[in-house]
């Protein structure tokens, strides 16, 4: 019910959505007053946030800023979250990554550096699965490729969310028997470490985090990043959008 719910208000929260609203709204009652305004006003977000160096703007302001790997601490264990592969298609001796595939990429090379000495990665098939295979036995079957030994490589397979994620690995680890008491490194996309975190932090495990997978980019103050519309940046808006009501949601619902 919960899901459900938040995915009721995304979609009526969605930029898009509200434009489009606001658009045809505005057209059928264009002869009136406010129909002209709630024209404008659709047309005016449109341009809004089709525009690049604003939708890159609230992205910076937004994701925390990435960590040089030398000023990371030795850990015991990096925890990676997953939802950076296409479980849509299936194949059993390769991996299809999405974006947002340096969680994984990065939490290898402070495996290589010696920043963390085992790599947990925490995520089942998610809500609606087309395939058999879990992410975080697909991501373990990369780790397996790049030399990694398998006894470093630990996987909880069973979290559908952010909040599963954080409540299973704890589980996880005492049925394991490894201490919940140290502090664990989490690595997972910046625009979503905050949730991540308040998750993670909430369920009682204290986590240094390792900012990856940026959407936003340095400021450009060249033309087309000023002035040409672009289709990514509602992606970026609906992102944000869907990640701040998720938040909220999480709060109420009294996961962080």
């Amino acid at each position: 019910m919960f899901f459900y719910l938040s995915q009721f208000l995304s979609f009526f929260a969605m930029p898009l959505t509200i434009i489009l609203i606001l658009i045809v709204g505005g057209s059928v009652f264009i002869r009136r007053k406010w129909g002209k305004k709630c024209l404008w006003t659709g047309i005016g977000l449109m341009l809004f946030i089709t525009n690049p160096f604003f939708s890159n703007l609230a992205l910076l302001a937004w994701e925390p800023d990435f960590k040089s790997f030398d000023q990371i601490e030795n850990h015991e264990i990096g925890i990676v979250l997953t939802g950076v592969t296409n479980l849509s298609k299936t194949a059993t001796d390769r991996t299809f990554f999405n974006k947002g595939a340096d969680r994984i990429t990065h939490a290898l090379q402070l495996y290589r550096m010696g920043k963390i000495k085992k790599i947990l990665i925490t995520g089942g098939q998610g809500l609606n699965p087309v395939n058999p295979q879990t992410e975080a036995e697909v991501l373990k079957r990369f780790l397996l490729m790049t030399g990694i030994p398998e006894s470093d490589i630990l996987i909880e397979d069973q979290a559908k969310n952010t909040a599963q994620n954080a409540q299973f690995t704890k589980v996880f680890l005492e049925k394991n028997g490894i201490t919940t008491d140290q502090k664990f490194i989490l690595i997972t996309s910046a625009f979503h470490m905050y949730r991540s975190k308040g998750c993670f932090d909430k369920v009682g495990l204290t986590t240094t985090t390792f900012p990856s997978d940026y959407y936003s980019h340095d400021i450009k103050y060249d033309i087309p990043a000023l002035f040409y519309p672009d289709a990514e940046s509602i992606t970026y808006w609906h992102k944000l959008v869907k990640e701040w009501i998720g938040i909220a949601m999480y709060k109420v619902a009294g996961y962080m």
